[in-house]
């Protein structure tokens, strides 16, 4: 055989076998592939919303990601993030009152100035990155059931503390994380000057008020509250009602990525990725959003997927 025979059977083979190869650098948008990033989130609905939002953005703009997201509870993604097993997050900006118990309470209570204090405090101690919140207070709440915010006259947690201390029957479902945290129900406790037994209370495992808001609707072992969050999207469509903290005792919880200081050093872009997309959730949004997995049953990631087409975060 020739040498030119040879070499053109040669480049024949080369072309043939690099169209079977997948081109590990490149992603559906083309470009360079970056990462991997691991995302993760809580447990919650909406931590598998925002993280699922994280995920397919990070895509769109060529990042190999890894989806740990309803990876666990505040405290388990917390020392996760910290000891680099992931690298991004959606956390809100509240639980800065919960990660450092020594700063000025006041200060979780105002939407600005709690987001700057976490964001300083986080990148001191821990070299954590707050990318921009979402304008959406997600605090903990305490829901009723309509009916029996009607027949009880039961609209603010000064009337649920009344109803409490005259033997009112309480069946409070909840985690174990709202118990336990005294900026949750031991802050409310303090305030309305109430307090709830166990047997009052019905703990369910992991954070997800779909199971809380759920178990008080259907009235599932006598359960007529439940815990809730702000930008809950079911709770109009389960007939509960949201106890208005009208002394103020709740920090504002407005959620936004954090970052591992590494990963956003080595790609600062990130923030000019997600940036955006937070910016763009209102309170309305994320309840609506929040209802359409609830209530409607859709994936969350499918619920993410086409919020963020519409707005042209992705194709």
């Amino acid at each position: 055989m020739s040498i030119i025979k040879t070499h053109y059977l040669w480049i024949v083979f080369l072309v043939a076998f690099s169209a079977v190869l997948p081109w590990s650098g490149c992603s559906g948008s083309g470009g360079e592939q970056k990462g991997p990033i691991v995302v993760a989130s809580k447990i919650d609905t909406e931590g598998s919303l925002l993280g699922q939002m994280i995920v397919l953005v990070l895509k769109e703009h060529n990042f190999n990601t890894v989806d740990k997201t309803q990876f666990g509870t505040t405290d388990v993604i917390r020392k996760a993030i910290i000891s680099g097993e992931i690298d991004i997050y959606p956390e809100y900006t509240g639980n800065g009152g919960f990660f450092y118990p020594d700063t000025d309470n006041s200060i979780w209570k105002n939407a600005e100035q709690g987001y700057l204090k976490v964001k300083e405090l986080d990148k001191k101690a821990h070299d954590l990155i707050w990318l921009k919140p979402a304008a959406a207070n997600n605090t903990w709440a305490i829901a009723v059931r309509n009916d029996l915010m009607q027949n009880k006259g039961l609209a603010t947690l000064e009337d649920f503390a009344s109803y409490v201390n005259k033997g009112g029957k309480v069946k409070l479902a909840c985690s174990e994380e709202f118990v336990s945290r005294p900026d949750s129900l031991p802050a409310f406790e303090k305030a309305y000057g109430f307090h709830l037994k166990k047997d009052q209370l019905v703990i369910l495992s992991g954070g997800n008020t779909a199971q809380t808001e759920k178990a008080a609707a259907e009235g599932t072992d006598g359960v007529n509250f439940a815990m809730a969050y702000g930008t809950d999207g079911a709770l109009a469509v389960l007939g509960l009602h949201v106890l208005k903290d009208t002394l103020g005792v709740q920090p504002v919880y407005e959620p936004a990525p954090i970052v591992r200081g590494a990963m956003f050093k080595k790609y600062p872009e990130l923030a000019q990725i997600l940036d955006p997309v937070f910016s763009s959730l209102t309170l309305e949004t994320l309840q609506k959003l929040n209802g359409e997995i609830v209530a409607q049953g859709k994936p969350a990631k499918d619920v993410a997927a086409e919020y963020l087409k519409s707005k042209n975060f992705i194709k």
